[in-house]
């Protein structure tokens, strides 16, 4: 096994904007990205609170969202990491972690273009094309893969891109998240299941580990990242990690929770660090009761009462297949900058919920995501070695 893998360049596009600067600027400010956006509900006469990704973007990427951002976003992973004196090996693979592709253009497809196209733009809507043309433009030659876990997919991705490190298939990977899914039909059915909060405030509604949490506000995003260990100025390395699944339902967790504790266990045996060294749980987190009930009894039962425990999704939504690559790329940031800008608490909270803007001096965070149906994961990363 190697010793980590560096996460070495980072790309963001959130509801805050286009950037990772816009984002880490829209954290450490304490306001939500959500803003109240009408043409929704039932009637498509409701405003509801959700976390988009604005248009911008290169045309030229395609006539999505959806394209635009993943593109920009890994774009951005690998300026930023050739800043860092990275330069991509022979072979540079690609993972697209995704659940919802093009929602917006497959859904004009067969409502509004009625299944008619040019031959170009329907093949722009199968996932296999972003990639397929983001690796001829760099001229990569490894892999390229979709990895698809429902919100642990980001956390997948990341953990899928260590294991072709350590087997030697790649020199270096650029991982990409992407979920630019929120159109009406979709909100409307997350708020049916009962776990997205559309008509409130976003603080009000979504209190990760507090009281009077009904669940989260949907966001949006698309985050890059190069993972190397050939970078003179990484951001933070992934230690190990582990995956599971519960086999038990498709919406709720196994009360008992085996198989998630059991995740949590062996991404710190696969890391090969004592729960003693983790400083903070970068959790989850999405503000419903089973899972953080659940999160807050893994926090409790394995790890010491002063490790601090937080959620960031308050602020830049829950952007679901790429929930947890927005969440690595803050704990990796966190460490260089020595700040984490979790939310402010605004009601009674556990004992060891960590909000506001709170320093960051070493120390492991585990980061978790508990993706819909049964997907547990769990990463380990630490601050970037000198």
């Amino acid at each position: 096994m190697s010793r980590g893998i560096e996460i070495c360049g980072i790309g963001a596009v959130t509801g805050y904007g286009w950037g990772r600067e816009i984002l880490w600027d829209g954290l450490v400010s304490g306001k939500p990205a959500a803003v109240l956006t009408g043409g929704f509900g039932r009637n498509r006469d409701e405003s509801v609170w959700i976390a988009t990704v604005p248009e911008g973007g290169d045309p030229a990427d395609g006539r999505g969202r959806f394209a635009r951002a993943m593109r920009a976003s890994a774009r951005e992973a690998i300026e930023d990491a050739k800043g860092r004196g990275w330069t991509p090996g022979r072979r540079v693979g690609l993972l697209h972690a995704v659940v919802i592709g093009e929602a917006y253009l497959w859904k004009d497809f067969y409502v509004t273009d009625k299944g008619k196209l040019r031959l170009r733009d329907y093949l722009a809507l199968m996932p296999s094309t972003p990639m397929s043309t983001f690796m001829q433009e760099y001229g990569f030659h490894g892999p390229a893969m979709n990895v698809s876990a429902m919100c642990a997919s980001g956390n997948a991705g990341l953990l899928t891109a260590k294991a072709w490190l350590d087997a030697g298939i790649v020199d270096d990977v650029v991982l990409v998240a992407t979920d630019l899914s929120l159109t009406p039909e979709n909100v409307l059915h997350f708020t049916r299941l009962g776990v997205a909060v559309a008509n409130r405030e976003p603080l009000d509604g979504c209190r990760p580990f507090q009281e009077g949490s009904r669940g989260f506000v949907m966001g949006e995003a698309s985050v890059g990242m190069v993972l190397s260990n050939r970078s003179d100025r990484p951001y933070a390395v992934t230690l190990g990690g582990a995956m599971s699944h519960d086999a038990y339902h498709v919406t709720s967790i196994d009360p008992a929770f085996p198989e998630v504790r059991r995740c949590f266990v062996e991404a710190l045996d696969n890391a090969r660090v004592p729960a003693e060294e983790v400083r903070y749980v970068n959790a989850h987190g999405p503000g419903t009761k089973q899972c953080d009930k659940v999160e807050a009894a893994i926090l409790e039962e394995l790890f010491r009462p002063d490790t601090g425990i937080y959620s960031v999704k308050p602020l830049a939504g829950h952007c679901q297949g790429a929930a947890s690559a927005v969440e690595v790329a803050v704990a990796a940031l966190g460490y260089e900058r020595g700040v984490i800008p979790a939310p402010p608490c605004v009601a009674e909270a556990h004992p060891q919920l960590l909000h506001g803007e709170f320093g960051v001096d070493g120390g492991l965070t585990v980061k978790s995501s508990l993706g819909m149906g049964g997907h547990n994961s769990v990463v380990v990363l630490g601050p970037a070695r000198a």
